[in-house]
């Protein structure tokens, strides 16, 4: 069978690795990069430390508005569907890319496969609930990560395409930490080798494009004492350098690549973060995990009491960072072998 994988953000290229390498065994696998994330270390980088080949096509969208990137994803998508002529269509949880992927594939009657389907954070603010919302209901397997989002998909009038396979992000950390850990020099790097060390990482635009709020999460964290580490990403820099401020706690980093990123989870006392990926990253690892929103999709991470939700607008962040203890125990949420489990549906189709 042909099988379009269409990605374009860094969480997707993650979720891609250890799937692609099950759909190789069996069929033919074009991997289509829309080019929405375009920085080298958010992109290429993070195919070359997953071992992933270089894609197919690299349409080279770039940045715009939500409804410009969107609207020529989708042209460019469909040209490459119309010329390939693929069986089925595999797209990754909520990106603008999985909406256009989406919508393009179903207007032209291609099946399509929505892998981490069924998450909804119920705040319709976030572009990615409407992405995820309009890709659960026109795709035609529904792979739910947790049994809270097969449910979900059961309330919402679809438990006949839903499959519960659980998180394929395990599989791609299960493959990768322990290479993690025995190459990467990063903790050499940022000098933190030993050391207690918080790693932060902010993106979402209710917390980095509000100048006003990224200065108070900040200011807040620095309080704590407690030595931060934090990747930046290209736009989050232009706004705190433009704030002409300075935090004695806090130090940037550049963004890194993923062997060097899960490395530093790896050895980090908590994580601070407002990412849905990195939650479950920091849940599946382990580590306490603090995020800057008032809503998760991840609410098991919440219920199984690793995952504190603050709001980032609030004056006493660094206290409620203080008072959180995670359990003694944490419970199986995302699976196992997720990937073979994936392989054997799309093997059937």
């Amino acid at each position: 069978m042909r099988i379009v994988s269409i990605v374009g953000a860094r969480p997707q290229f993650i979720k891609l690795a250890a799937l692609s390498a099950k759909l190789a065994v069996s069929h033919e696998e074009i991997i289509v990069h829309t080019g929405q994330h375009y920085d080298y270390s958010m992109s290429e980088r993070i195919f070359s430390d997953l071992g992933i080949r270089n894609p197919d096509y690299h349409l080279g969208v770039g940045s715009g508005s939500h409804a410009t990137q969107t609207g020529e994803m989708m042209k460019a998508l469909e040209e490459v569907m119309l010329t390939r002529k693929p069986q089925l269509v595999v797209i990754f949880g909520d990106t603008n890319t999985t909406l256009a992927g989406a919508l393009a594939a179903s207007k032209i009657n291609i099946p399509i496969v929505h892998v981490e389907a069924g998450l909804r954070s119920y705040n319709r603010n976030m572009p990615e609930e409407i992405n995820r919302i309009i890709a659960d209901h026109v795709s035609d397997y529904l792979f739910a990560p947790t049994q809270n989002a097969a449910g979900i998909l059961k309330n919402e009038g679809l438990e006949d395409k839903t499959h519960l396979t659980g998180d394929i992000m395990v599989d791609t950390l299960s493959n990768n930490l322990q290479v993690a850990l025995e190459i990467s020099q990063i903790t050499k790097e940022l000098e933190v080798e030993g050391r207690d060390f918080n790693l932060l990482t902010l993106h979402r635009n209710y917390n980095v494009d509000n100048p006003e709020i990224l200065v108070n999460i900040l200011d807040q964290l620095d309080r704590l004492g407690e030595l931060i580490i934090f990747p930046v990403h290209p736009r989050t820099k232009k706004i705190i350098e433009n704030t002409e401020m300075s935090w004695e706690n806090i130090s940037l980093t550049e963004p890194l690549g993923y062997i060097d990123f899960i490395a530093a989870e790896h050895y980090s006392k908590r994580i601070i973060t407002d990412s849905g990926g990195i939650q479950k990253e920091a849940f599946i690892l382990g580590r306490p995990c603090i995020t800057l929103r008032t809503e998760t999709e991840w609410i098991e991470t919440v219920e199984a009491g690793w995952n504190l939700l603050v709001d980032p607008s609030v004056s006493d962040i660094c206290d409620r960072i203080r008072s959180f203890e995670v359990p003694d125990v944490k419970e199986n949420i995302f699976g196992e072998d997720v990937s073979s489990k994936m392989a054997v549906i799309i093997n059937s189709i």
